[in-house]
């Protein structure tokens, strides 16, 4: 495969293969902010399926625009979540990172709100732009955090800190983080993806077997701490999804064409 084209498009997401064994898997949907709609949530669930069991890959990038990672769950999911259309069950996107058999990286250049942010969370190395913004922006719609969101980022933060950015929604740069995290690198937005890519380009120089099993036991207790945070979740969505005049009020943000971002 020759390196830097596509591979594969699938509706909002381009494939690519920067090096050997390195797939680049980028989120690429400008006009609707790379909002993780349902054409996003099934490719992006599709795409690492198939890269997970693809020999010739032994790394993922997972990358967005330059100035956006994701802006978290599209008005239509919430309405569907809310509505009870589709089950908040349906939509747990940290899993497909979780679960892929091979190191997955986030290099999250652009902005990352709610569900976008707790996406590029669940990756196995994490890099964001230390001039770019991330919130976790669920409370400010009167919604609970889903997604696995109120224990992923206990590992990848701090349980103090991912508390407060749940609790206030307030949107943090990434240089707010420094020091006060467990993300491996905080860099100039420029310089996520080369250094992403790099770090792919290591990794997958290393026997694939070896790099399966590592991922295994490496991510076992969040994939544990996931399943058992997403119960609570759902018991809690029960609660703020069944509020009077929630399912009216993201019509009115559809028709609106609005969209609460920090």
């Amino acid at each position: 495969m020759e390196h830097l084209t596509t591979l594969e498009r699938q509706g909002p997401l381009r494939v690519t293969q920067p090096s050997d064994d390195v797939a680049l898997v980028q989120m690429d949907d400008a006009e609707n902010k790379n909002a993780l709609s349902h054409a996003m949530v099934d490719g992006l669930g599709e795409v690492f399926a198939r890269l997970g069991r693809n020999p010739d890959v032994r790394a993922i990038v997972l990358a967005g625009l330059p100035e956006i990672f994701s802006s978290g769950a599209s008005l239509e999911v919430l309405e569907d979540l809310v509505t009870g259309r589709r089950a908040a069950s349906e939509v747990l996107l940290p899993r497909v990172l979780l679960d892929c058999p091979l190191p997955c990286i986030s290099a999250m250049a652009g902005y990352g709100v709610g569900g976008g942010f707790a996406l590029g969370a669940a990756a196995d190395i994490v890099i964001l732009g230390r001039e770019s913004r991330y919130c976790l922006n669920f409370l400010n719609m009167g919604l609970t955090p889903g997604m696995g969101t109120t224990v992923l980022f206990e590992h990848v933060l701090s349980p103090a800190l991912a508390h407060e950015l749940m609790f206030s929604g307030e949107a943090r740069l990434g240089r707010d983080f420094e020091g006060r995290s467990g993300i491996n690198y905080i860099l100039p937005k420029r310089e996520v993806l080369p250094k992403a890519l790099d770090l792919a380009a290591r990794i997958a120089e290393k026997p694939r077997p070896a790099l399966v099993a590592l991922k295994r036991a490496l991510s076992s207790a969040r994939r544990q701490a996931f399943e058992a945070g997403r119960t609570q979740e759902v018991l809690m969505h029960e609660i703020s999804f069944a509020q009077p005049g929630m399912a009216d009020m993201i019509q009115d943000m559809i028709a609106g064409g609005e969209r609460q971002e920090n």
